[in-house]
């Protein structure tokens, strides 16, 4: 009976084994992600914002009503904010208007299988407080320094909770050289002639592959 009753402790054992390993690989993929790329942490994309906000207490029910944009986004793929630094498409080839369709434009033209899709949805999305002099900042872990930025502001008019981003609503506000490898890059840029909301949006053409981030930030000019 003794030799009969051995095996089952073991047996329990990898059942818990089991369990824990499967938790631990539900984390590997933020993890890797959050040590390959970057975003604009400040103003925040909104997925990075998303995250920073909310990553810690997604489940909270509370946030359907205090931060609404953010409930949709992690209901719909959760994956958008833990992979907020992953928003890129390679191939590009500088063609950026081609690539990313109108409507489309905070998803990167609904990359990664449209991962970002709800990035996209028109309302309301938390803001940055700015003036018309600030200072895009990103976060490139990986050091894979960059080919250029553009800094693009939306047009005066253009209101971002209830109209879809088009490439025509947006104004290009800097245009900057190389950046060699680095994970703090600032971008000074100056953006006259705007109240309220509006949206930046930044392409960050990295210098490692041709691969391109696109990112939106909601911010309010006051």
């Amino acid at each position: 009976m003794q030799h009969q009753d051995h095996p089952r402790t073991p047996r329990r054992a990898l059942r818990g084994l089991a369990l824990l390993s499967a938790a631990a690989l539900a984390l590997v993929p933020w993890a890797e992600s959050a040590s390959a790329h970057g975003s604009v942490v400040d103003p925040a994309s909104r997925n990075y914002g998303c995250w920073q906000r909310w990553g810690s207490d997604h489940l909270n029910p509370g946030m359907q009503q205090q931060d609404p944009m953010c409930w949709q986004a992690w209901r719909d793929n959760p994956n958008a904010m833990w992979n907020w630094n992953g928003l890129y498409r390679n191939g590009v080839g500088g063609n950026h208007q081609a690539a990313v369709p109108d409507g489309q434009l905070c998803s990167g033209g609904l990359t990664e299988g449209g991962r970002y899709r709800s990035l996209d949805a028109v309302g309301p999305w938390k803001t940055t407080r700015i003036g018309r002099d600030f200072t895009v900042k990103l976060y490139d872990q990986a050091s894979h320094g960059a080919d250029y930025f553009r800094v693009y502001v939306t047009r005066q008019g253009y209101d971002p909770t209830t109209q879809p981003l088009r490439w025509s609503n947006l104004e290009l506000v800097r245009q900057t050289g190389r950046y060699a490898p680095s994970q703090n890059i600032s971008i000074d840029v100056s953006a006259p002639g705007r109240t309220g909301r509006h949206v930046v949006f930044t392409i960050w053409q990295a210098s490692h592959m041709d691969q391109a981030y696109y990112m939106c930030s909601d911010v309010d000019f006051g």
